[in-house]
């Protein structure tokens, strides 16, 4: 950070406190004329962008993931907030991937990862509309891959009686 009196590239910070969401007061003095001056800093977000099967780009907006999540879970018991932090937790996922860019058909795997842990009806109702099921067939089988793997049951020890 240069000086803005005499322009020297060596200050010091003397106090930083939170000034706002994402902001940063920094009081600042100058290693050459003492002079203090106050910056704000602000973290940058890059944009993230959404490749859609046809190959076209769009920046990734929450809102139709919030809506999406929101339908599956129409008359289930699942709360807004839940439903908030579900896009929240999926955004932030994907924000931490090595790019800028996401396949579209990843947003909807990791919502279904999420509905899945959050409500079984939803997890279906979304996978239905998002893998575009046809017919009856296709539920029962999503429904099968939900549903635990069932355990033949173990064999009971037979018990002696020790008189």
């Amino acid at each position: 950070m240069n000086c803005p009196f005499c322009e020297h590239g060596e200050t010091k910070v003397v106090d930083s406190r939170v000034a706002g969401a994402g902001t940063i007061r920094r009081r600042r003095e100058c290693l050459l004329c003492s002079q203090r001056f106050t910056t704000f800093e602000r973290m940058e977000v890059t944009p993230l962008y959404v490749v859609k099967r046809n190959g076209a780009r769009q920046p990734f907006d929450r809102s139709k993931l919030l809506g999406g999540l929101a339908r599956a879970c129409v008359k289930r018991p699942v709360s807004i907030e839940q439903i908030d932090r579900a896009a929240v937790a999926i955004e932030a996922g994907l924000r931490n991937g090595v790019g800028d860019e996401v396949e579209a058909s990843r947003i909807g795997e990791e919502a279904l990862k999420v509905l899945r842990d959050l409500d079984r009806v939803a997890y279906v109702r979304f996978a239905s509309v998002y893998r575009d099921f046809q017919d009856v067939d296709e539920f029962k089988r999503e429904l099968a891959r939900l549903e635990p793997r069932k355990r033949a049951p173990r064999p009971v020890a037979k018990r002696t009686r020790v008189r």
